[in-house]
């Protein structure tokens, strides 16, 4: 058997002794040497050359942020950080995905968690799946990107007219993205090109603990023309606004007259998700007069596979997924492709272009 060699690095010498006790619970995993900070992280991971690194972010003399990029530039590796809940931990988390790390996890009660075994499944999971992950894909620099205009016809031509209607009141299509390992950097790469104009509105479920969704939602929103929100209970989806599933929340839609409404809820995950793209792509083909545009990027496991299935059968749906050489984890996007349902398959950064062509296509 092929075992992933893993260096910790925490430094509390008790979190790495649980760490390392839980990941070498799993047969195929094996803790090789720990780290006490971010100067030792960078020294064993250039002498050991593991497979996978779990990373602690708040260290004292270099912290994990700044060892993950040395790391990345110098060493790259598949790096799992492990983060606080705060609103300052999940922002650092995000610019961590931003700067090539695979994945997160959140600690359940801080920087010591002395309740830690509630996470030991999805620790090794994660630290499992990022053993396979891609890391080719350049870290996306924080620079706002070109965002991509809408196509211009003559005045008279049948996209323009559509196009001026939808810009009004009139909702004729719904944008549908799942993602998940991998995802947060992927959707900077596709949610930053999408027209501040786009005539729909766009969902979002991105796999997340609750807390996390709010600062990529902030984030998003800095950076991009198109208004990037947490959906709320309740609110009525508008043209030109991207909605993100809150974490722990699973995000549904519902028609009520001639609006669609988000509807939050905290029933059982779904496949261990919660959001679960299923569950709003099982929701959204409940709504049968709007055309909808469906996209599944990176991730593990195979959320929205089901989900697209219902949607193709009740409705016309343009469905996307992300090409194989762009993905953390080609998990999601292989189970939807296995579905013969998938029109395009295209890299990440021709994505927000898929989705702009299918939204203003008018049949």
């Amino acid at each position: 058997m092929n075992t992933k060699k893993i260096l910790v690095v925490d430094d509390s010498a008790f979190m790495r002794k649980l760490i390392s006790e839980f990941l070498s619970e799993h047969p195929q995993l094996e803790v090789i040497a720990f780290g006490r900070n971010g100067q030792d992280a960078v020294k064993k991971a250039l002498e050991l050359q593991p497979d996978v690194i779990t990373l602690d972010i708040e260290m004292p003399e270099m912290d994990g942020l700044e060892a993950l990029k040395v790391i990345m530039e110098k060493q790259p590796c598949p790096v799992v950080m492990l983060s606080s809940l705060t609103k300052e931990g999940s922002e650092t988390t995000l610019k961590a995905m931003e700067f090539g790390a695979v994945d997160f996890i959140a600690k359940p009660s801080g920087t010591i968690s002395l309740d830690l075994h509630k996470i030991k499944d999805v620790l090794i999971e994660k630290v499992l799946a990022a053993s396979k992950a891609n890391i080719s894909m350049k870290p996306v620099l924080s620079a706002k990107p070109v965002t991509i205009q809408p196509p211009v016809n003559n005045p008279h031509s049948v996209t323009n007219t559509f196009f001026s209607q939808t810009r009004e009141k009139k909702m004729n299509k719904l944008v549908l993205i799942a993602t998940s390992t991998g995802g947060p950097r992927a959707l900077q790469h596709v949610v930053t090109k999408l027209p501040g104009s786009l005539p729909a509105p766009v969902i979002v479920v991105q796999h997340m603990p609750p807390g996390f969704t709010k600062s990529l939602s902030d984030r998003l929103d800095s950076l991009s023309d198109i208004r990037v929100k947490e959906g709320e209970d309740g609110e009525i989806l508008q043209n030109g606004t991207v909605y993100i599933a809150p974490g722990g929340k699973h995000l549904r839609l519902r028609k009520m007259g001639t609006s669609i409404v988000v509807v939050l809820d905290e029933l059982a995950s779904e496949g261990g998700h919660r959001p679960s793209a299923n569950a709003t792509f099982r929701s959204a083909a409940e709504i049968h007069d709007i055309e909808k545009v469906a996209v599944i990027m990176t991730g593990m496991g195979s959320d929205g596979a089901e989900g697209l299935i219902k949607l193709k059968e009740t409705g016309t749906v343009n469905a996307i997924a992300e090409a194989k050489e762009t993905c953390v984890v080609y998990g999601m996007p292989k189970a939807a492709v296995a579905t013969h349902l998938i029109d395009d398959v295209v890299p990440v950064d021709e994505i927000a272009s898929a989705i702009v062509k299918h939204v203003y296509n008018k049949r």
